[in-house]
């Protein structure tokens, strides 16, 4: 008999259709059964010995709350027996844009796997289960439409206590890759250890969610630059740990971040379940995915041409709409260039399809969310070293000057969109083209994490060419991690005037131009577990930062910091 040993995961949902994501234990047909009539079937496919389903859920009633089953081969398997959670359930917006609905977007990055129940938690509360105890406890209250999580869901370089014995007993941890994840089968593990913690399972059957990652998903600063990359392959476990957290990526977040009439449309997909075992075809793929930026092509192998999902490269960046709201994911890590003649945070493929799809239809949507798990506006310091950073391992300041910065940049993280200035500068001139006009949004918010702390920024562009629609750069992280004194101290000085003061020095001595836009802090920083919420109903926006608190007693509640308005 079929097994349940991951999911459901809901990863989708409009008015009639929803998508469900479940990992079962042998081959099997995957069933989605709604109280109310709704239902879906799905065929297992194979990867790597596991088996997997998407099964798309139709019939479902605009508007509507539908609780839902899983059966595999006709046995029930969620909810399980004996659970202390409420129902899962499919809620659907209502048809149209009705005046005064909501859209809700919870969003943060960077989750370590909560201990097992009973043991002290390191680093606090985490905020996704403490998100999910509090809708349990009122399943009619209010919740999120969607999780938008930015990268690093899970860790492949930084292993737990119970992951590293399991590793051991699996490998000689004395050799490469060590205590990290070295193959697929390795992964599947990681992913256990997160989504089968009981509030975030629960919590990850009845809010859908849109993901991408970020760089500890593969490995810390990946994708750094050109040398870092070089230095990486001239290792002997490299290849197959990217690769296999590559076909990880698409098995467990990617495919359900496609609606699903793209993920009808998408051959890899459709060719992966026409096979026995996809293993080979996807290996194949994400090799191909894995070329260098600027020699991307359409693939040239027979059996994987149709299989493409963009002529001028492969892509995990993708597009939801939520009523009037848009949202762009977009992959800051492997869409990278990385020639340092030619550095760009994205390929041309994927910055002309970022381009398109904030241009598409523009006056059909009141907000514009760009998800990039990387800051876009970073304190001004912080910024400027980078600028400064990219400047000298570009050579501006001879050979002896790129060898320090090559150093400096992997020793100090500096990757973010300041250390490809050009792309910088790109994203502020599209931000400026979306937002200005009779068309215009009325928000323009930039998502990201990374960094491990939160805070509101809000750009200014010189008179005359700035947007019509307000900008915030929003920035979450961690949901459950940790962040070292040093760095709380590093953040805080790095907004105030004697830090930007230092910044220009360091600009100066790169011969880094003074950005095209200024900004400045709004709100934070913000240290600890937390989450932020947008709320976005007809052309207003509001936002509230939670954190997972301990209280008195045991247990853990979201406490709200922040709140604040953000409509023009």
């Amino acid at each position: 008999m079929a097994e349940l040993r991951l999911g459901p995961l809901l990863r989708y949902a409009d008015g009639s259709s929803a998508t469900v994501w479940v990992e079962a234990s042998r081959p099997c047909t995957a069933e989605v059964r709604g109280a109310a009539g709704a239902q879906g079937t799905s065929r297992t496919f194979q990867i790597a010995g596991h088996h997997y389903a998407l099964v798309p859920v139709s019939g479902l009633t605009p508007g509507s709350s539908e609780a839902y089953e899983v059966l595999l081969d006709g046995t029930r398997v969620w909810p399980l027996p004996d659970t202390p959670f409420p129902p899962s359930v499919i809620r659907t917006p209502a048809e149209g844009d009705p005046a005064g609905a909501p859209v809700r977007l919870a969003f943060g990055s960077c989750r370590w796997a909560a201990p097992p129940a009973g043991e002290k938690d390191p680093v606090g509360p985490d905020a996704l289960d403490t998100l999910a105890a509090r809708i349990a406890a009122d399943p009619e209250g209010e919740r999120p439409d969607v999780l938008v999580l930015l990268g690093d869901q899970v860790y492949a370089d930084e292993t737990s206590k119970a992951t590293r014995r399991w590793l051991a007993a699996r490998r000689d941890l004395s050799e490469p890759p060590g205590d990290e994840v070295a193959d697929y089968e390795e992964y599947t593990r990681l992913y256990y250890e997160s989504w089968l913690d009981p509030e975030v399972r629960w919590l990850l059957s009845t809010v859908p969610s849109c993901m991408i990652f970020d760089d500890h998903d593969v490995i810390d600063d990946w994708n750094t630059s050109a040398a870092w990359l070089a230095d990486m392959r001239a290792t002997p476990w490299w290849r197959e740990r990217l690769l296999s957290g590559l076909m990880s990526y698409w098995v467990h977040q990617h495919l359900g971040n496609l609606p699903p009439h793209e993920l009808a449309a998408d051959p890899l997909y459709a060719a992966v379940r026409e096979l026995p075992d996809g293993t080979d075809l996807l290996r194949s793929f994400v090799c191909e995915a894995d070329a260098d930026p600027p020699t991307r092509h359409p693939t040239t192998a027979p059996q994987l041409r149709r299989c493409a999902p963009d002529p001028s490269g492969f892509r995990w960046s993708y597009r939801r709409d939520f009523g009037r709201v848009r949202l762009l994911m977009v992959d800051t890590r492997a869409a990278r260039v990385l020639d340092e003649g030619a550095r760009s945070m994205l390929h041309p493929g994927e910055a002309r399809w970022l381009r398109e799809q904030a241009l598409d239809a523009r006056g059909s949507y009141d907000h514009l969310l760009i998800g990039t798990s990387l800051p876009w506006l970073l304190p001004h310091l912080v910024h400027d070293a980078e600028a400064w950073n990219a400047a000298l391992c570009r050579g501006e300041r001879g050979e002896r000057w790129a060898r320090f910065g090559e150093d400096l940049r992997r020793r100090a993280d500096l990757e973010h969109w300041a250390a490809f200035p050009e792309s910088f500068d790109a994203l502020a001139e599209l931000i400026a083209e979306v937002g200005s006009g009779a068309q215009a949004p009325a928000t323009v918010c930039v998502l990201s994490g990374d960094v491990h702390h939160a805070y509101v920024a809000e750009p200014t562009w010189p008179a005359g060419e700035g947007p019509d629609a307000r900008v915030f750069q929003l920035t979450c992280s961690p949901v459950h991690n940790a962040i070292h004194l040093a760095i709380r101290l590093g953040f805080r000085f790095g907004w105030s005037a004697v830090a930007r003061r230092l910044g220009r020095r360091f600009a100066g001595h790169g011969g880094c131009p003074v950005p095209p836009i200024d900004w400045r802090r709004t709100g934070g920083p913000w240290f600890g577990n937390q989450l932020m919420t947008l709320t976005l109903r007809g052309r207003s926006a509001r936002l509230r930062l939670e954190q997972a608190q301990e209280v008195r007693g045991g247990g853990a509640r979201l406490r709200t910091v922040a709140e604040s308005e953000l409509s023009p």
